[in-house]
């Protein structure tokens, strides 16, 4: 009878070792498909960045494309995406701005002019903001 208790015990703790071992796979596995999910996502966006950048100039240069505007501010909000501010005279921030060129030969630092916009991706830093920079 001993024995019979024995080999129950041992095929109990090998069923729950498999069905633990199994549902931490299944863990692993939805872990997996959901960064894979993210990875495609963000290549996607980030393929629609050079898109959205004509788009901006197209609506600066023709004053009849500006109810666009809205529609590119709508989509990019969907899809997580928001500009990095970088208007005139605001703070140089590095980890938000790429300097490309530097006047002045002050410690306080402010942004001239903005070359290309930067964004931020679901509250990260995308790509840099492309800024002139005035060291006053």
């Amino acid at each position: 009878m001993k024995k019979k208790e024995d080999k129950s015990a041992e095929l109990l703790n090998d069923l729950q070792r498999t069905r633990a071992d199994f549902e931490n796979y299944r863990k692993q596995i939805e872990m997996q498909k959901e960064q894979e999910r993210k990875t495609v996502k963000l290549a996607t966006v980030m393929k629609f960045l050079p898109l959205i950048d004509d788009m901006d100039r197209a609506i600066a240069t023709y004053s009849e494309l500006e109810p666009l505007k809205k529609s590119l501010e709508k989509a990019m909000n969907d899809l997580g995406l928001s500009r990095i501010p970088s208007e005139k005279d605001m703070e140089f921030n590095p980890d938000l701005h790429e300097a490309v060129t530097m006047e002045g030969d002050g410690d306080k630092q402010v942004i001239l002019e903005t070359l290309r916009p930067g964004y931020y991706y679901e509250g990260e830093v995308l790509r840099p903001a492309m800024v002139k920079v005035s060291c006053l």
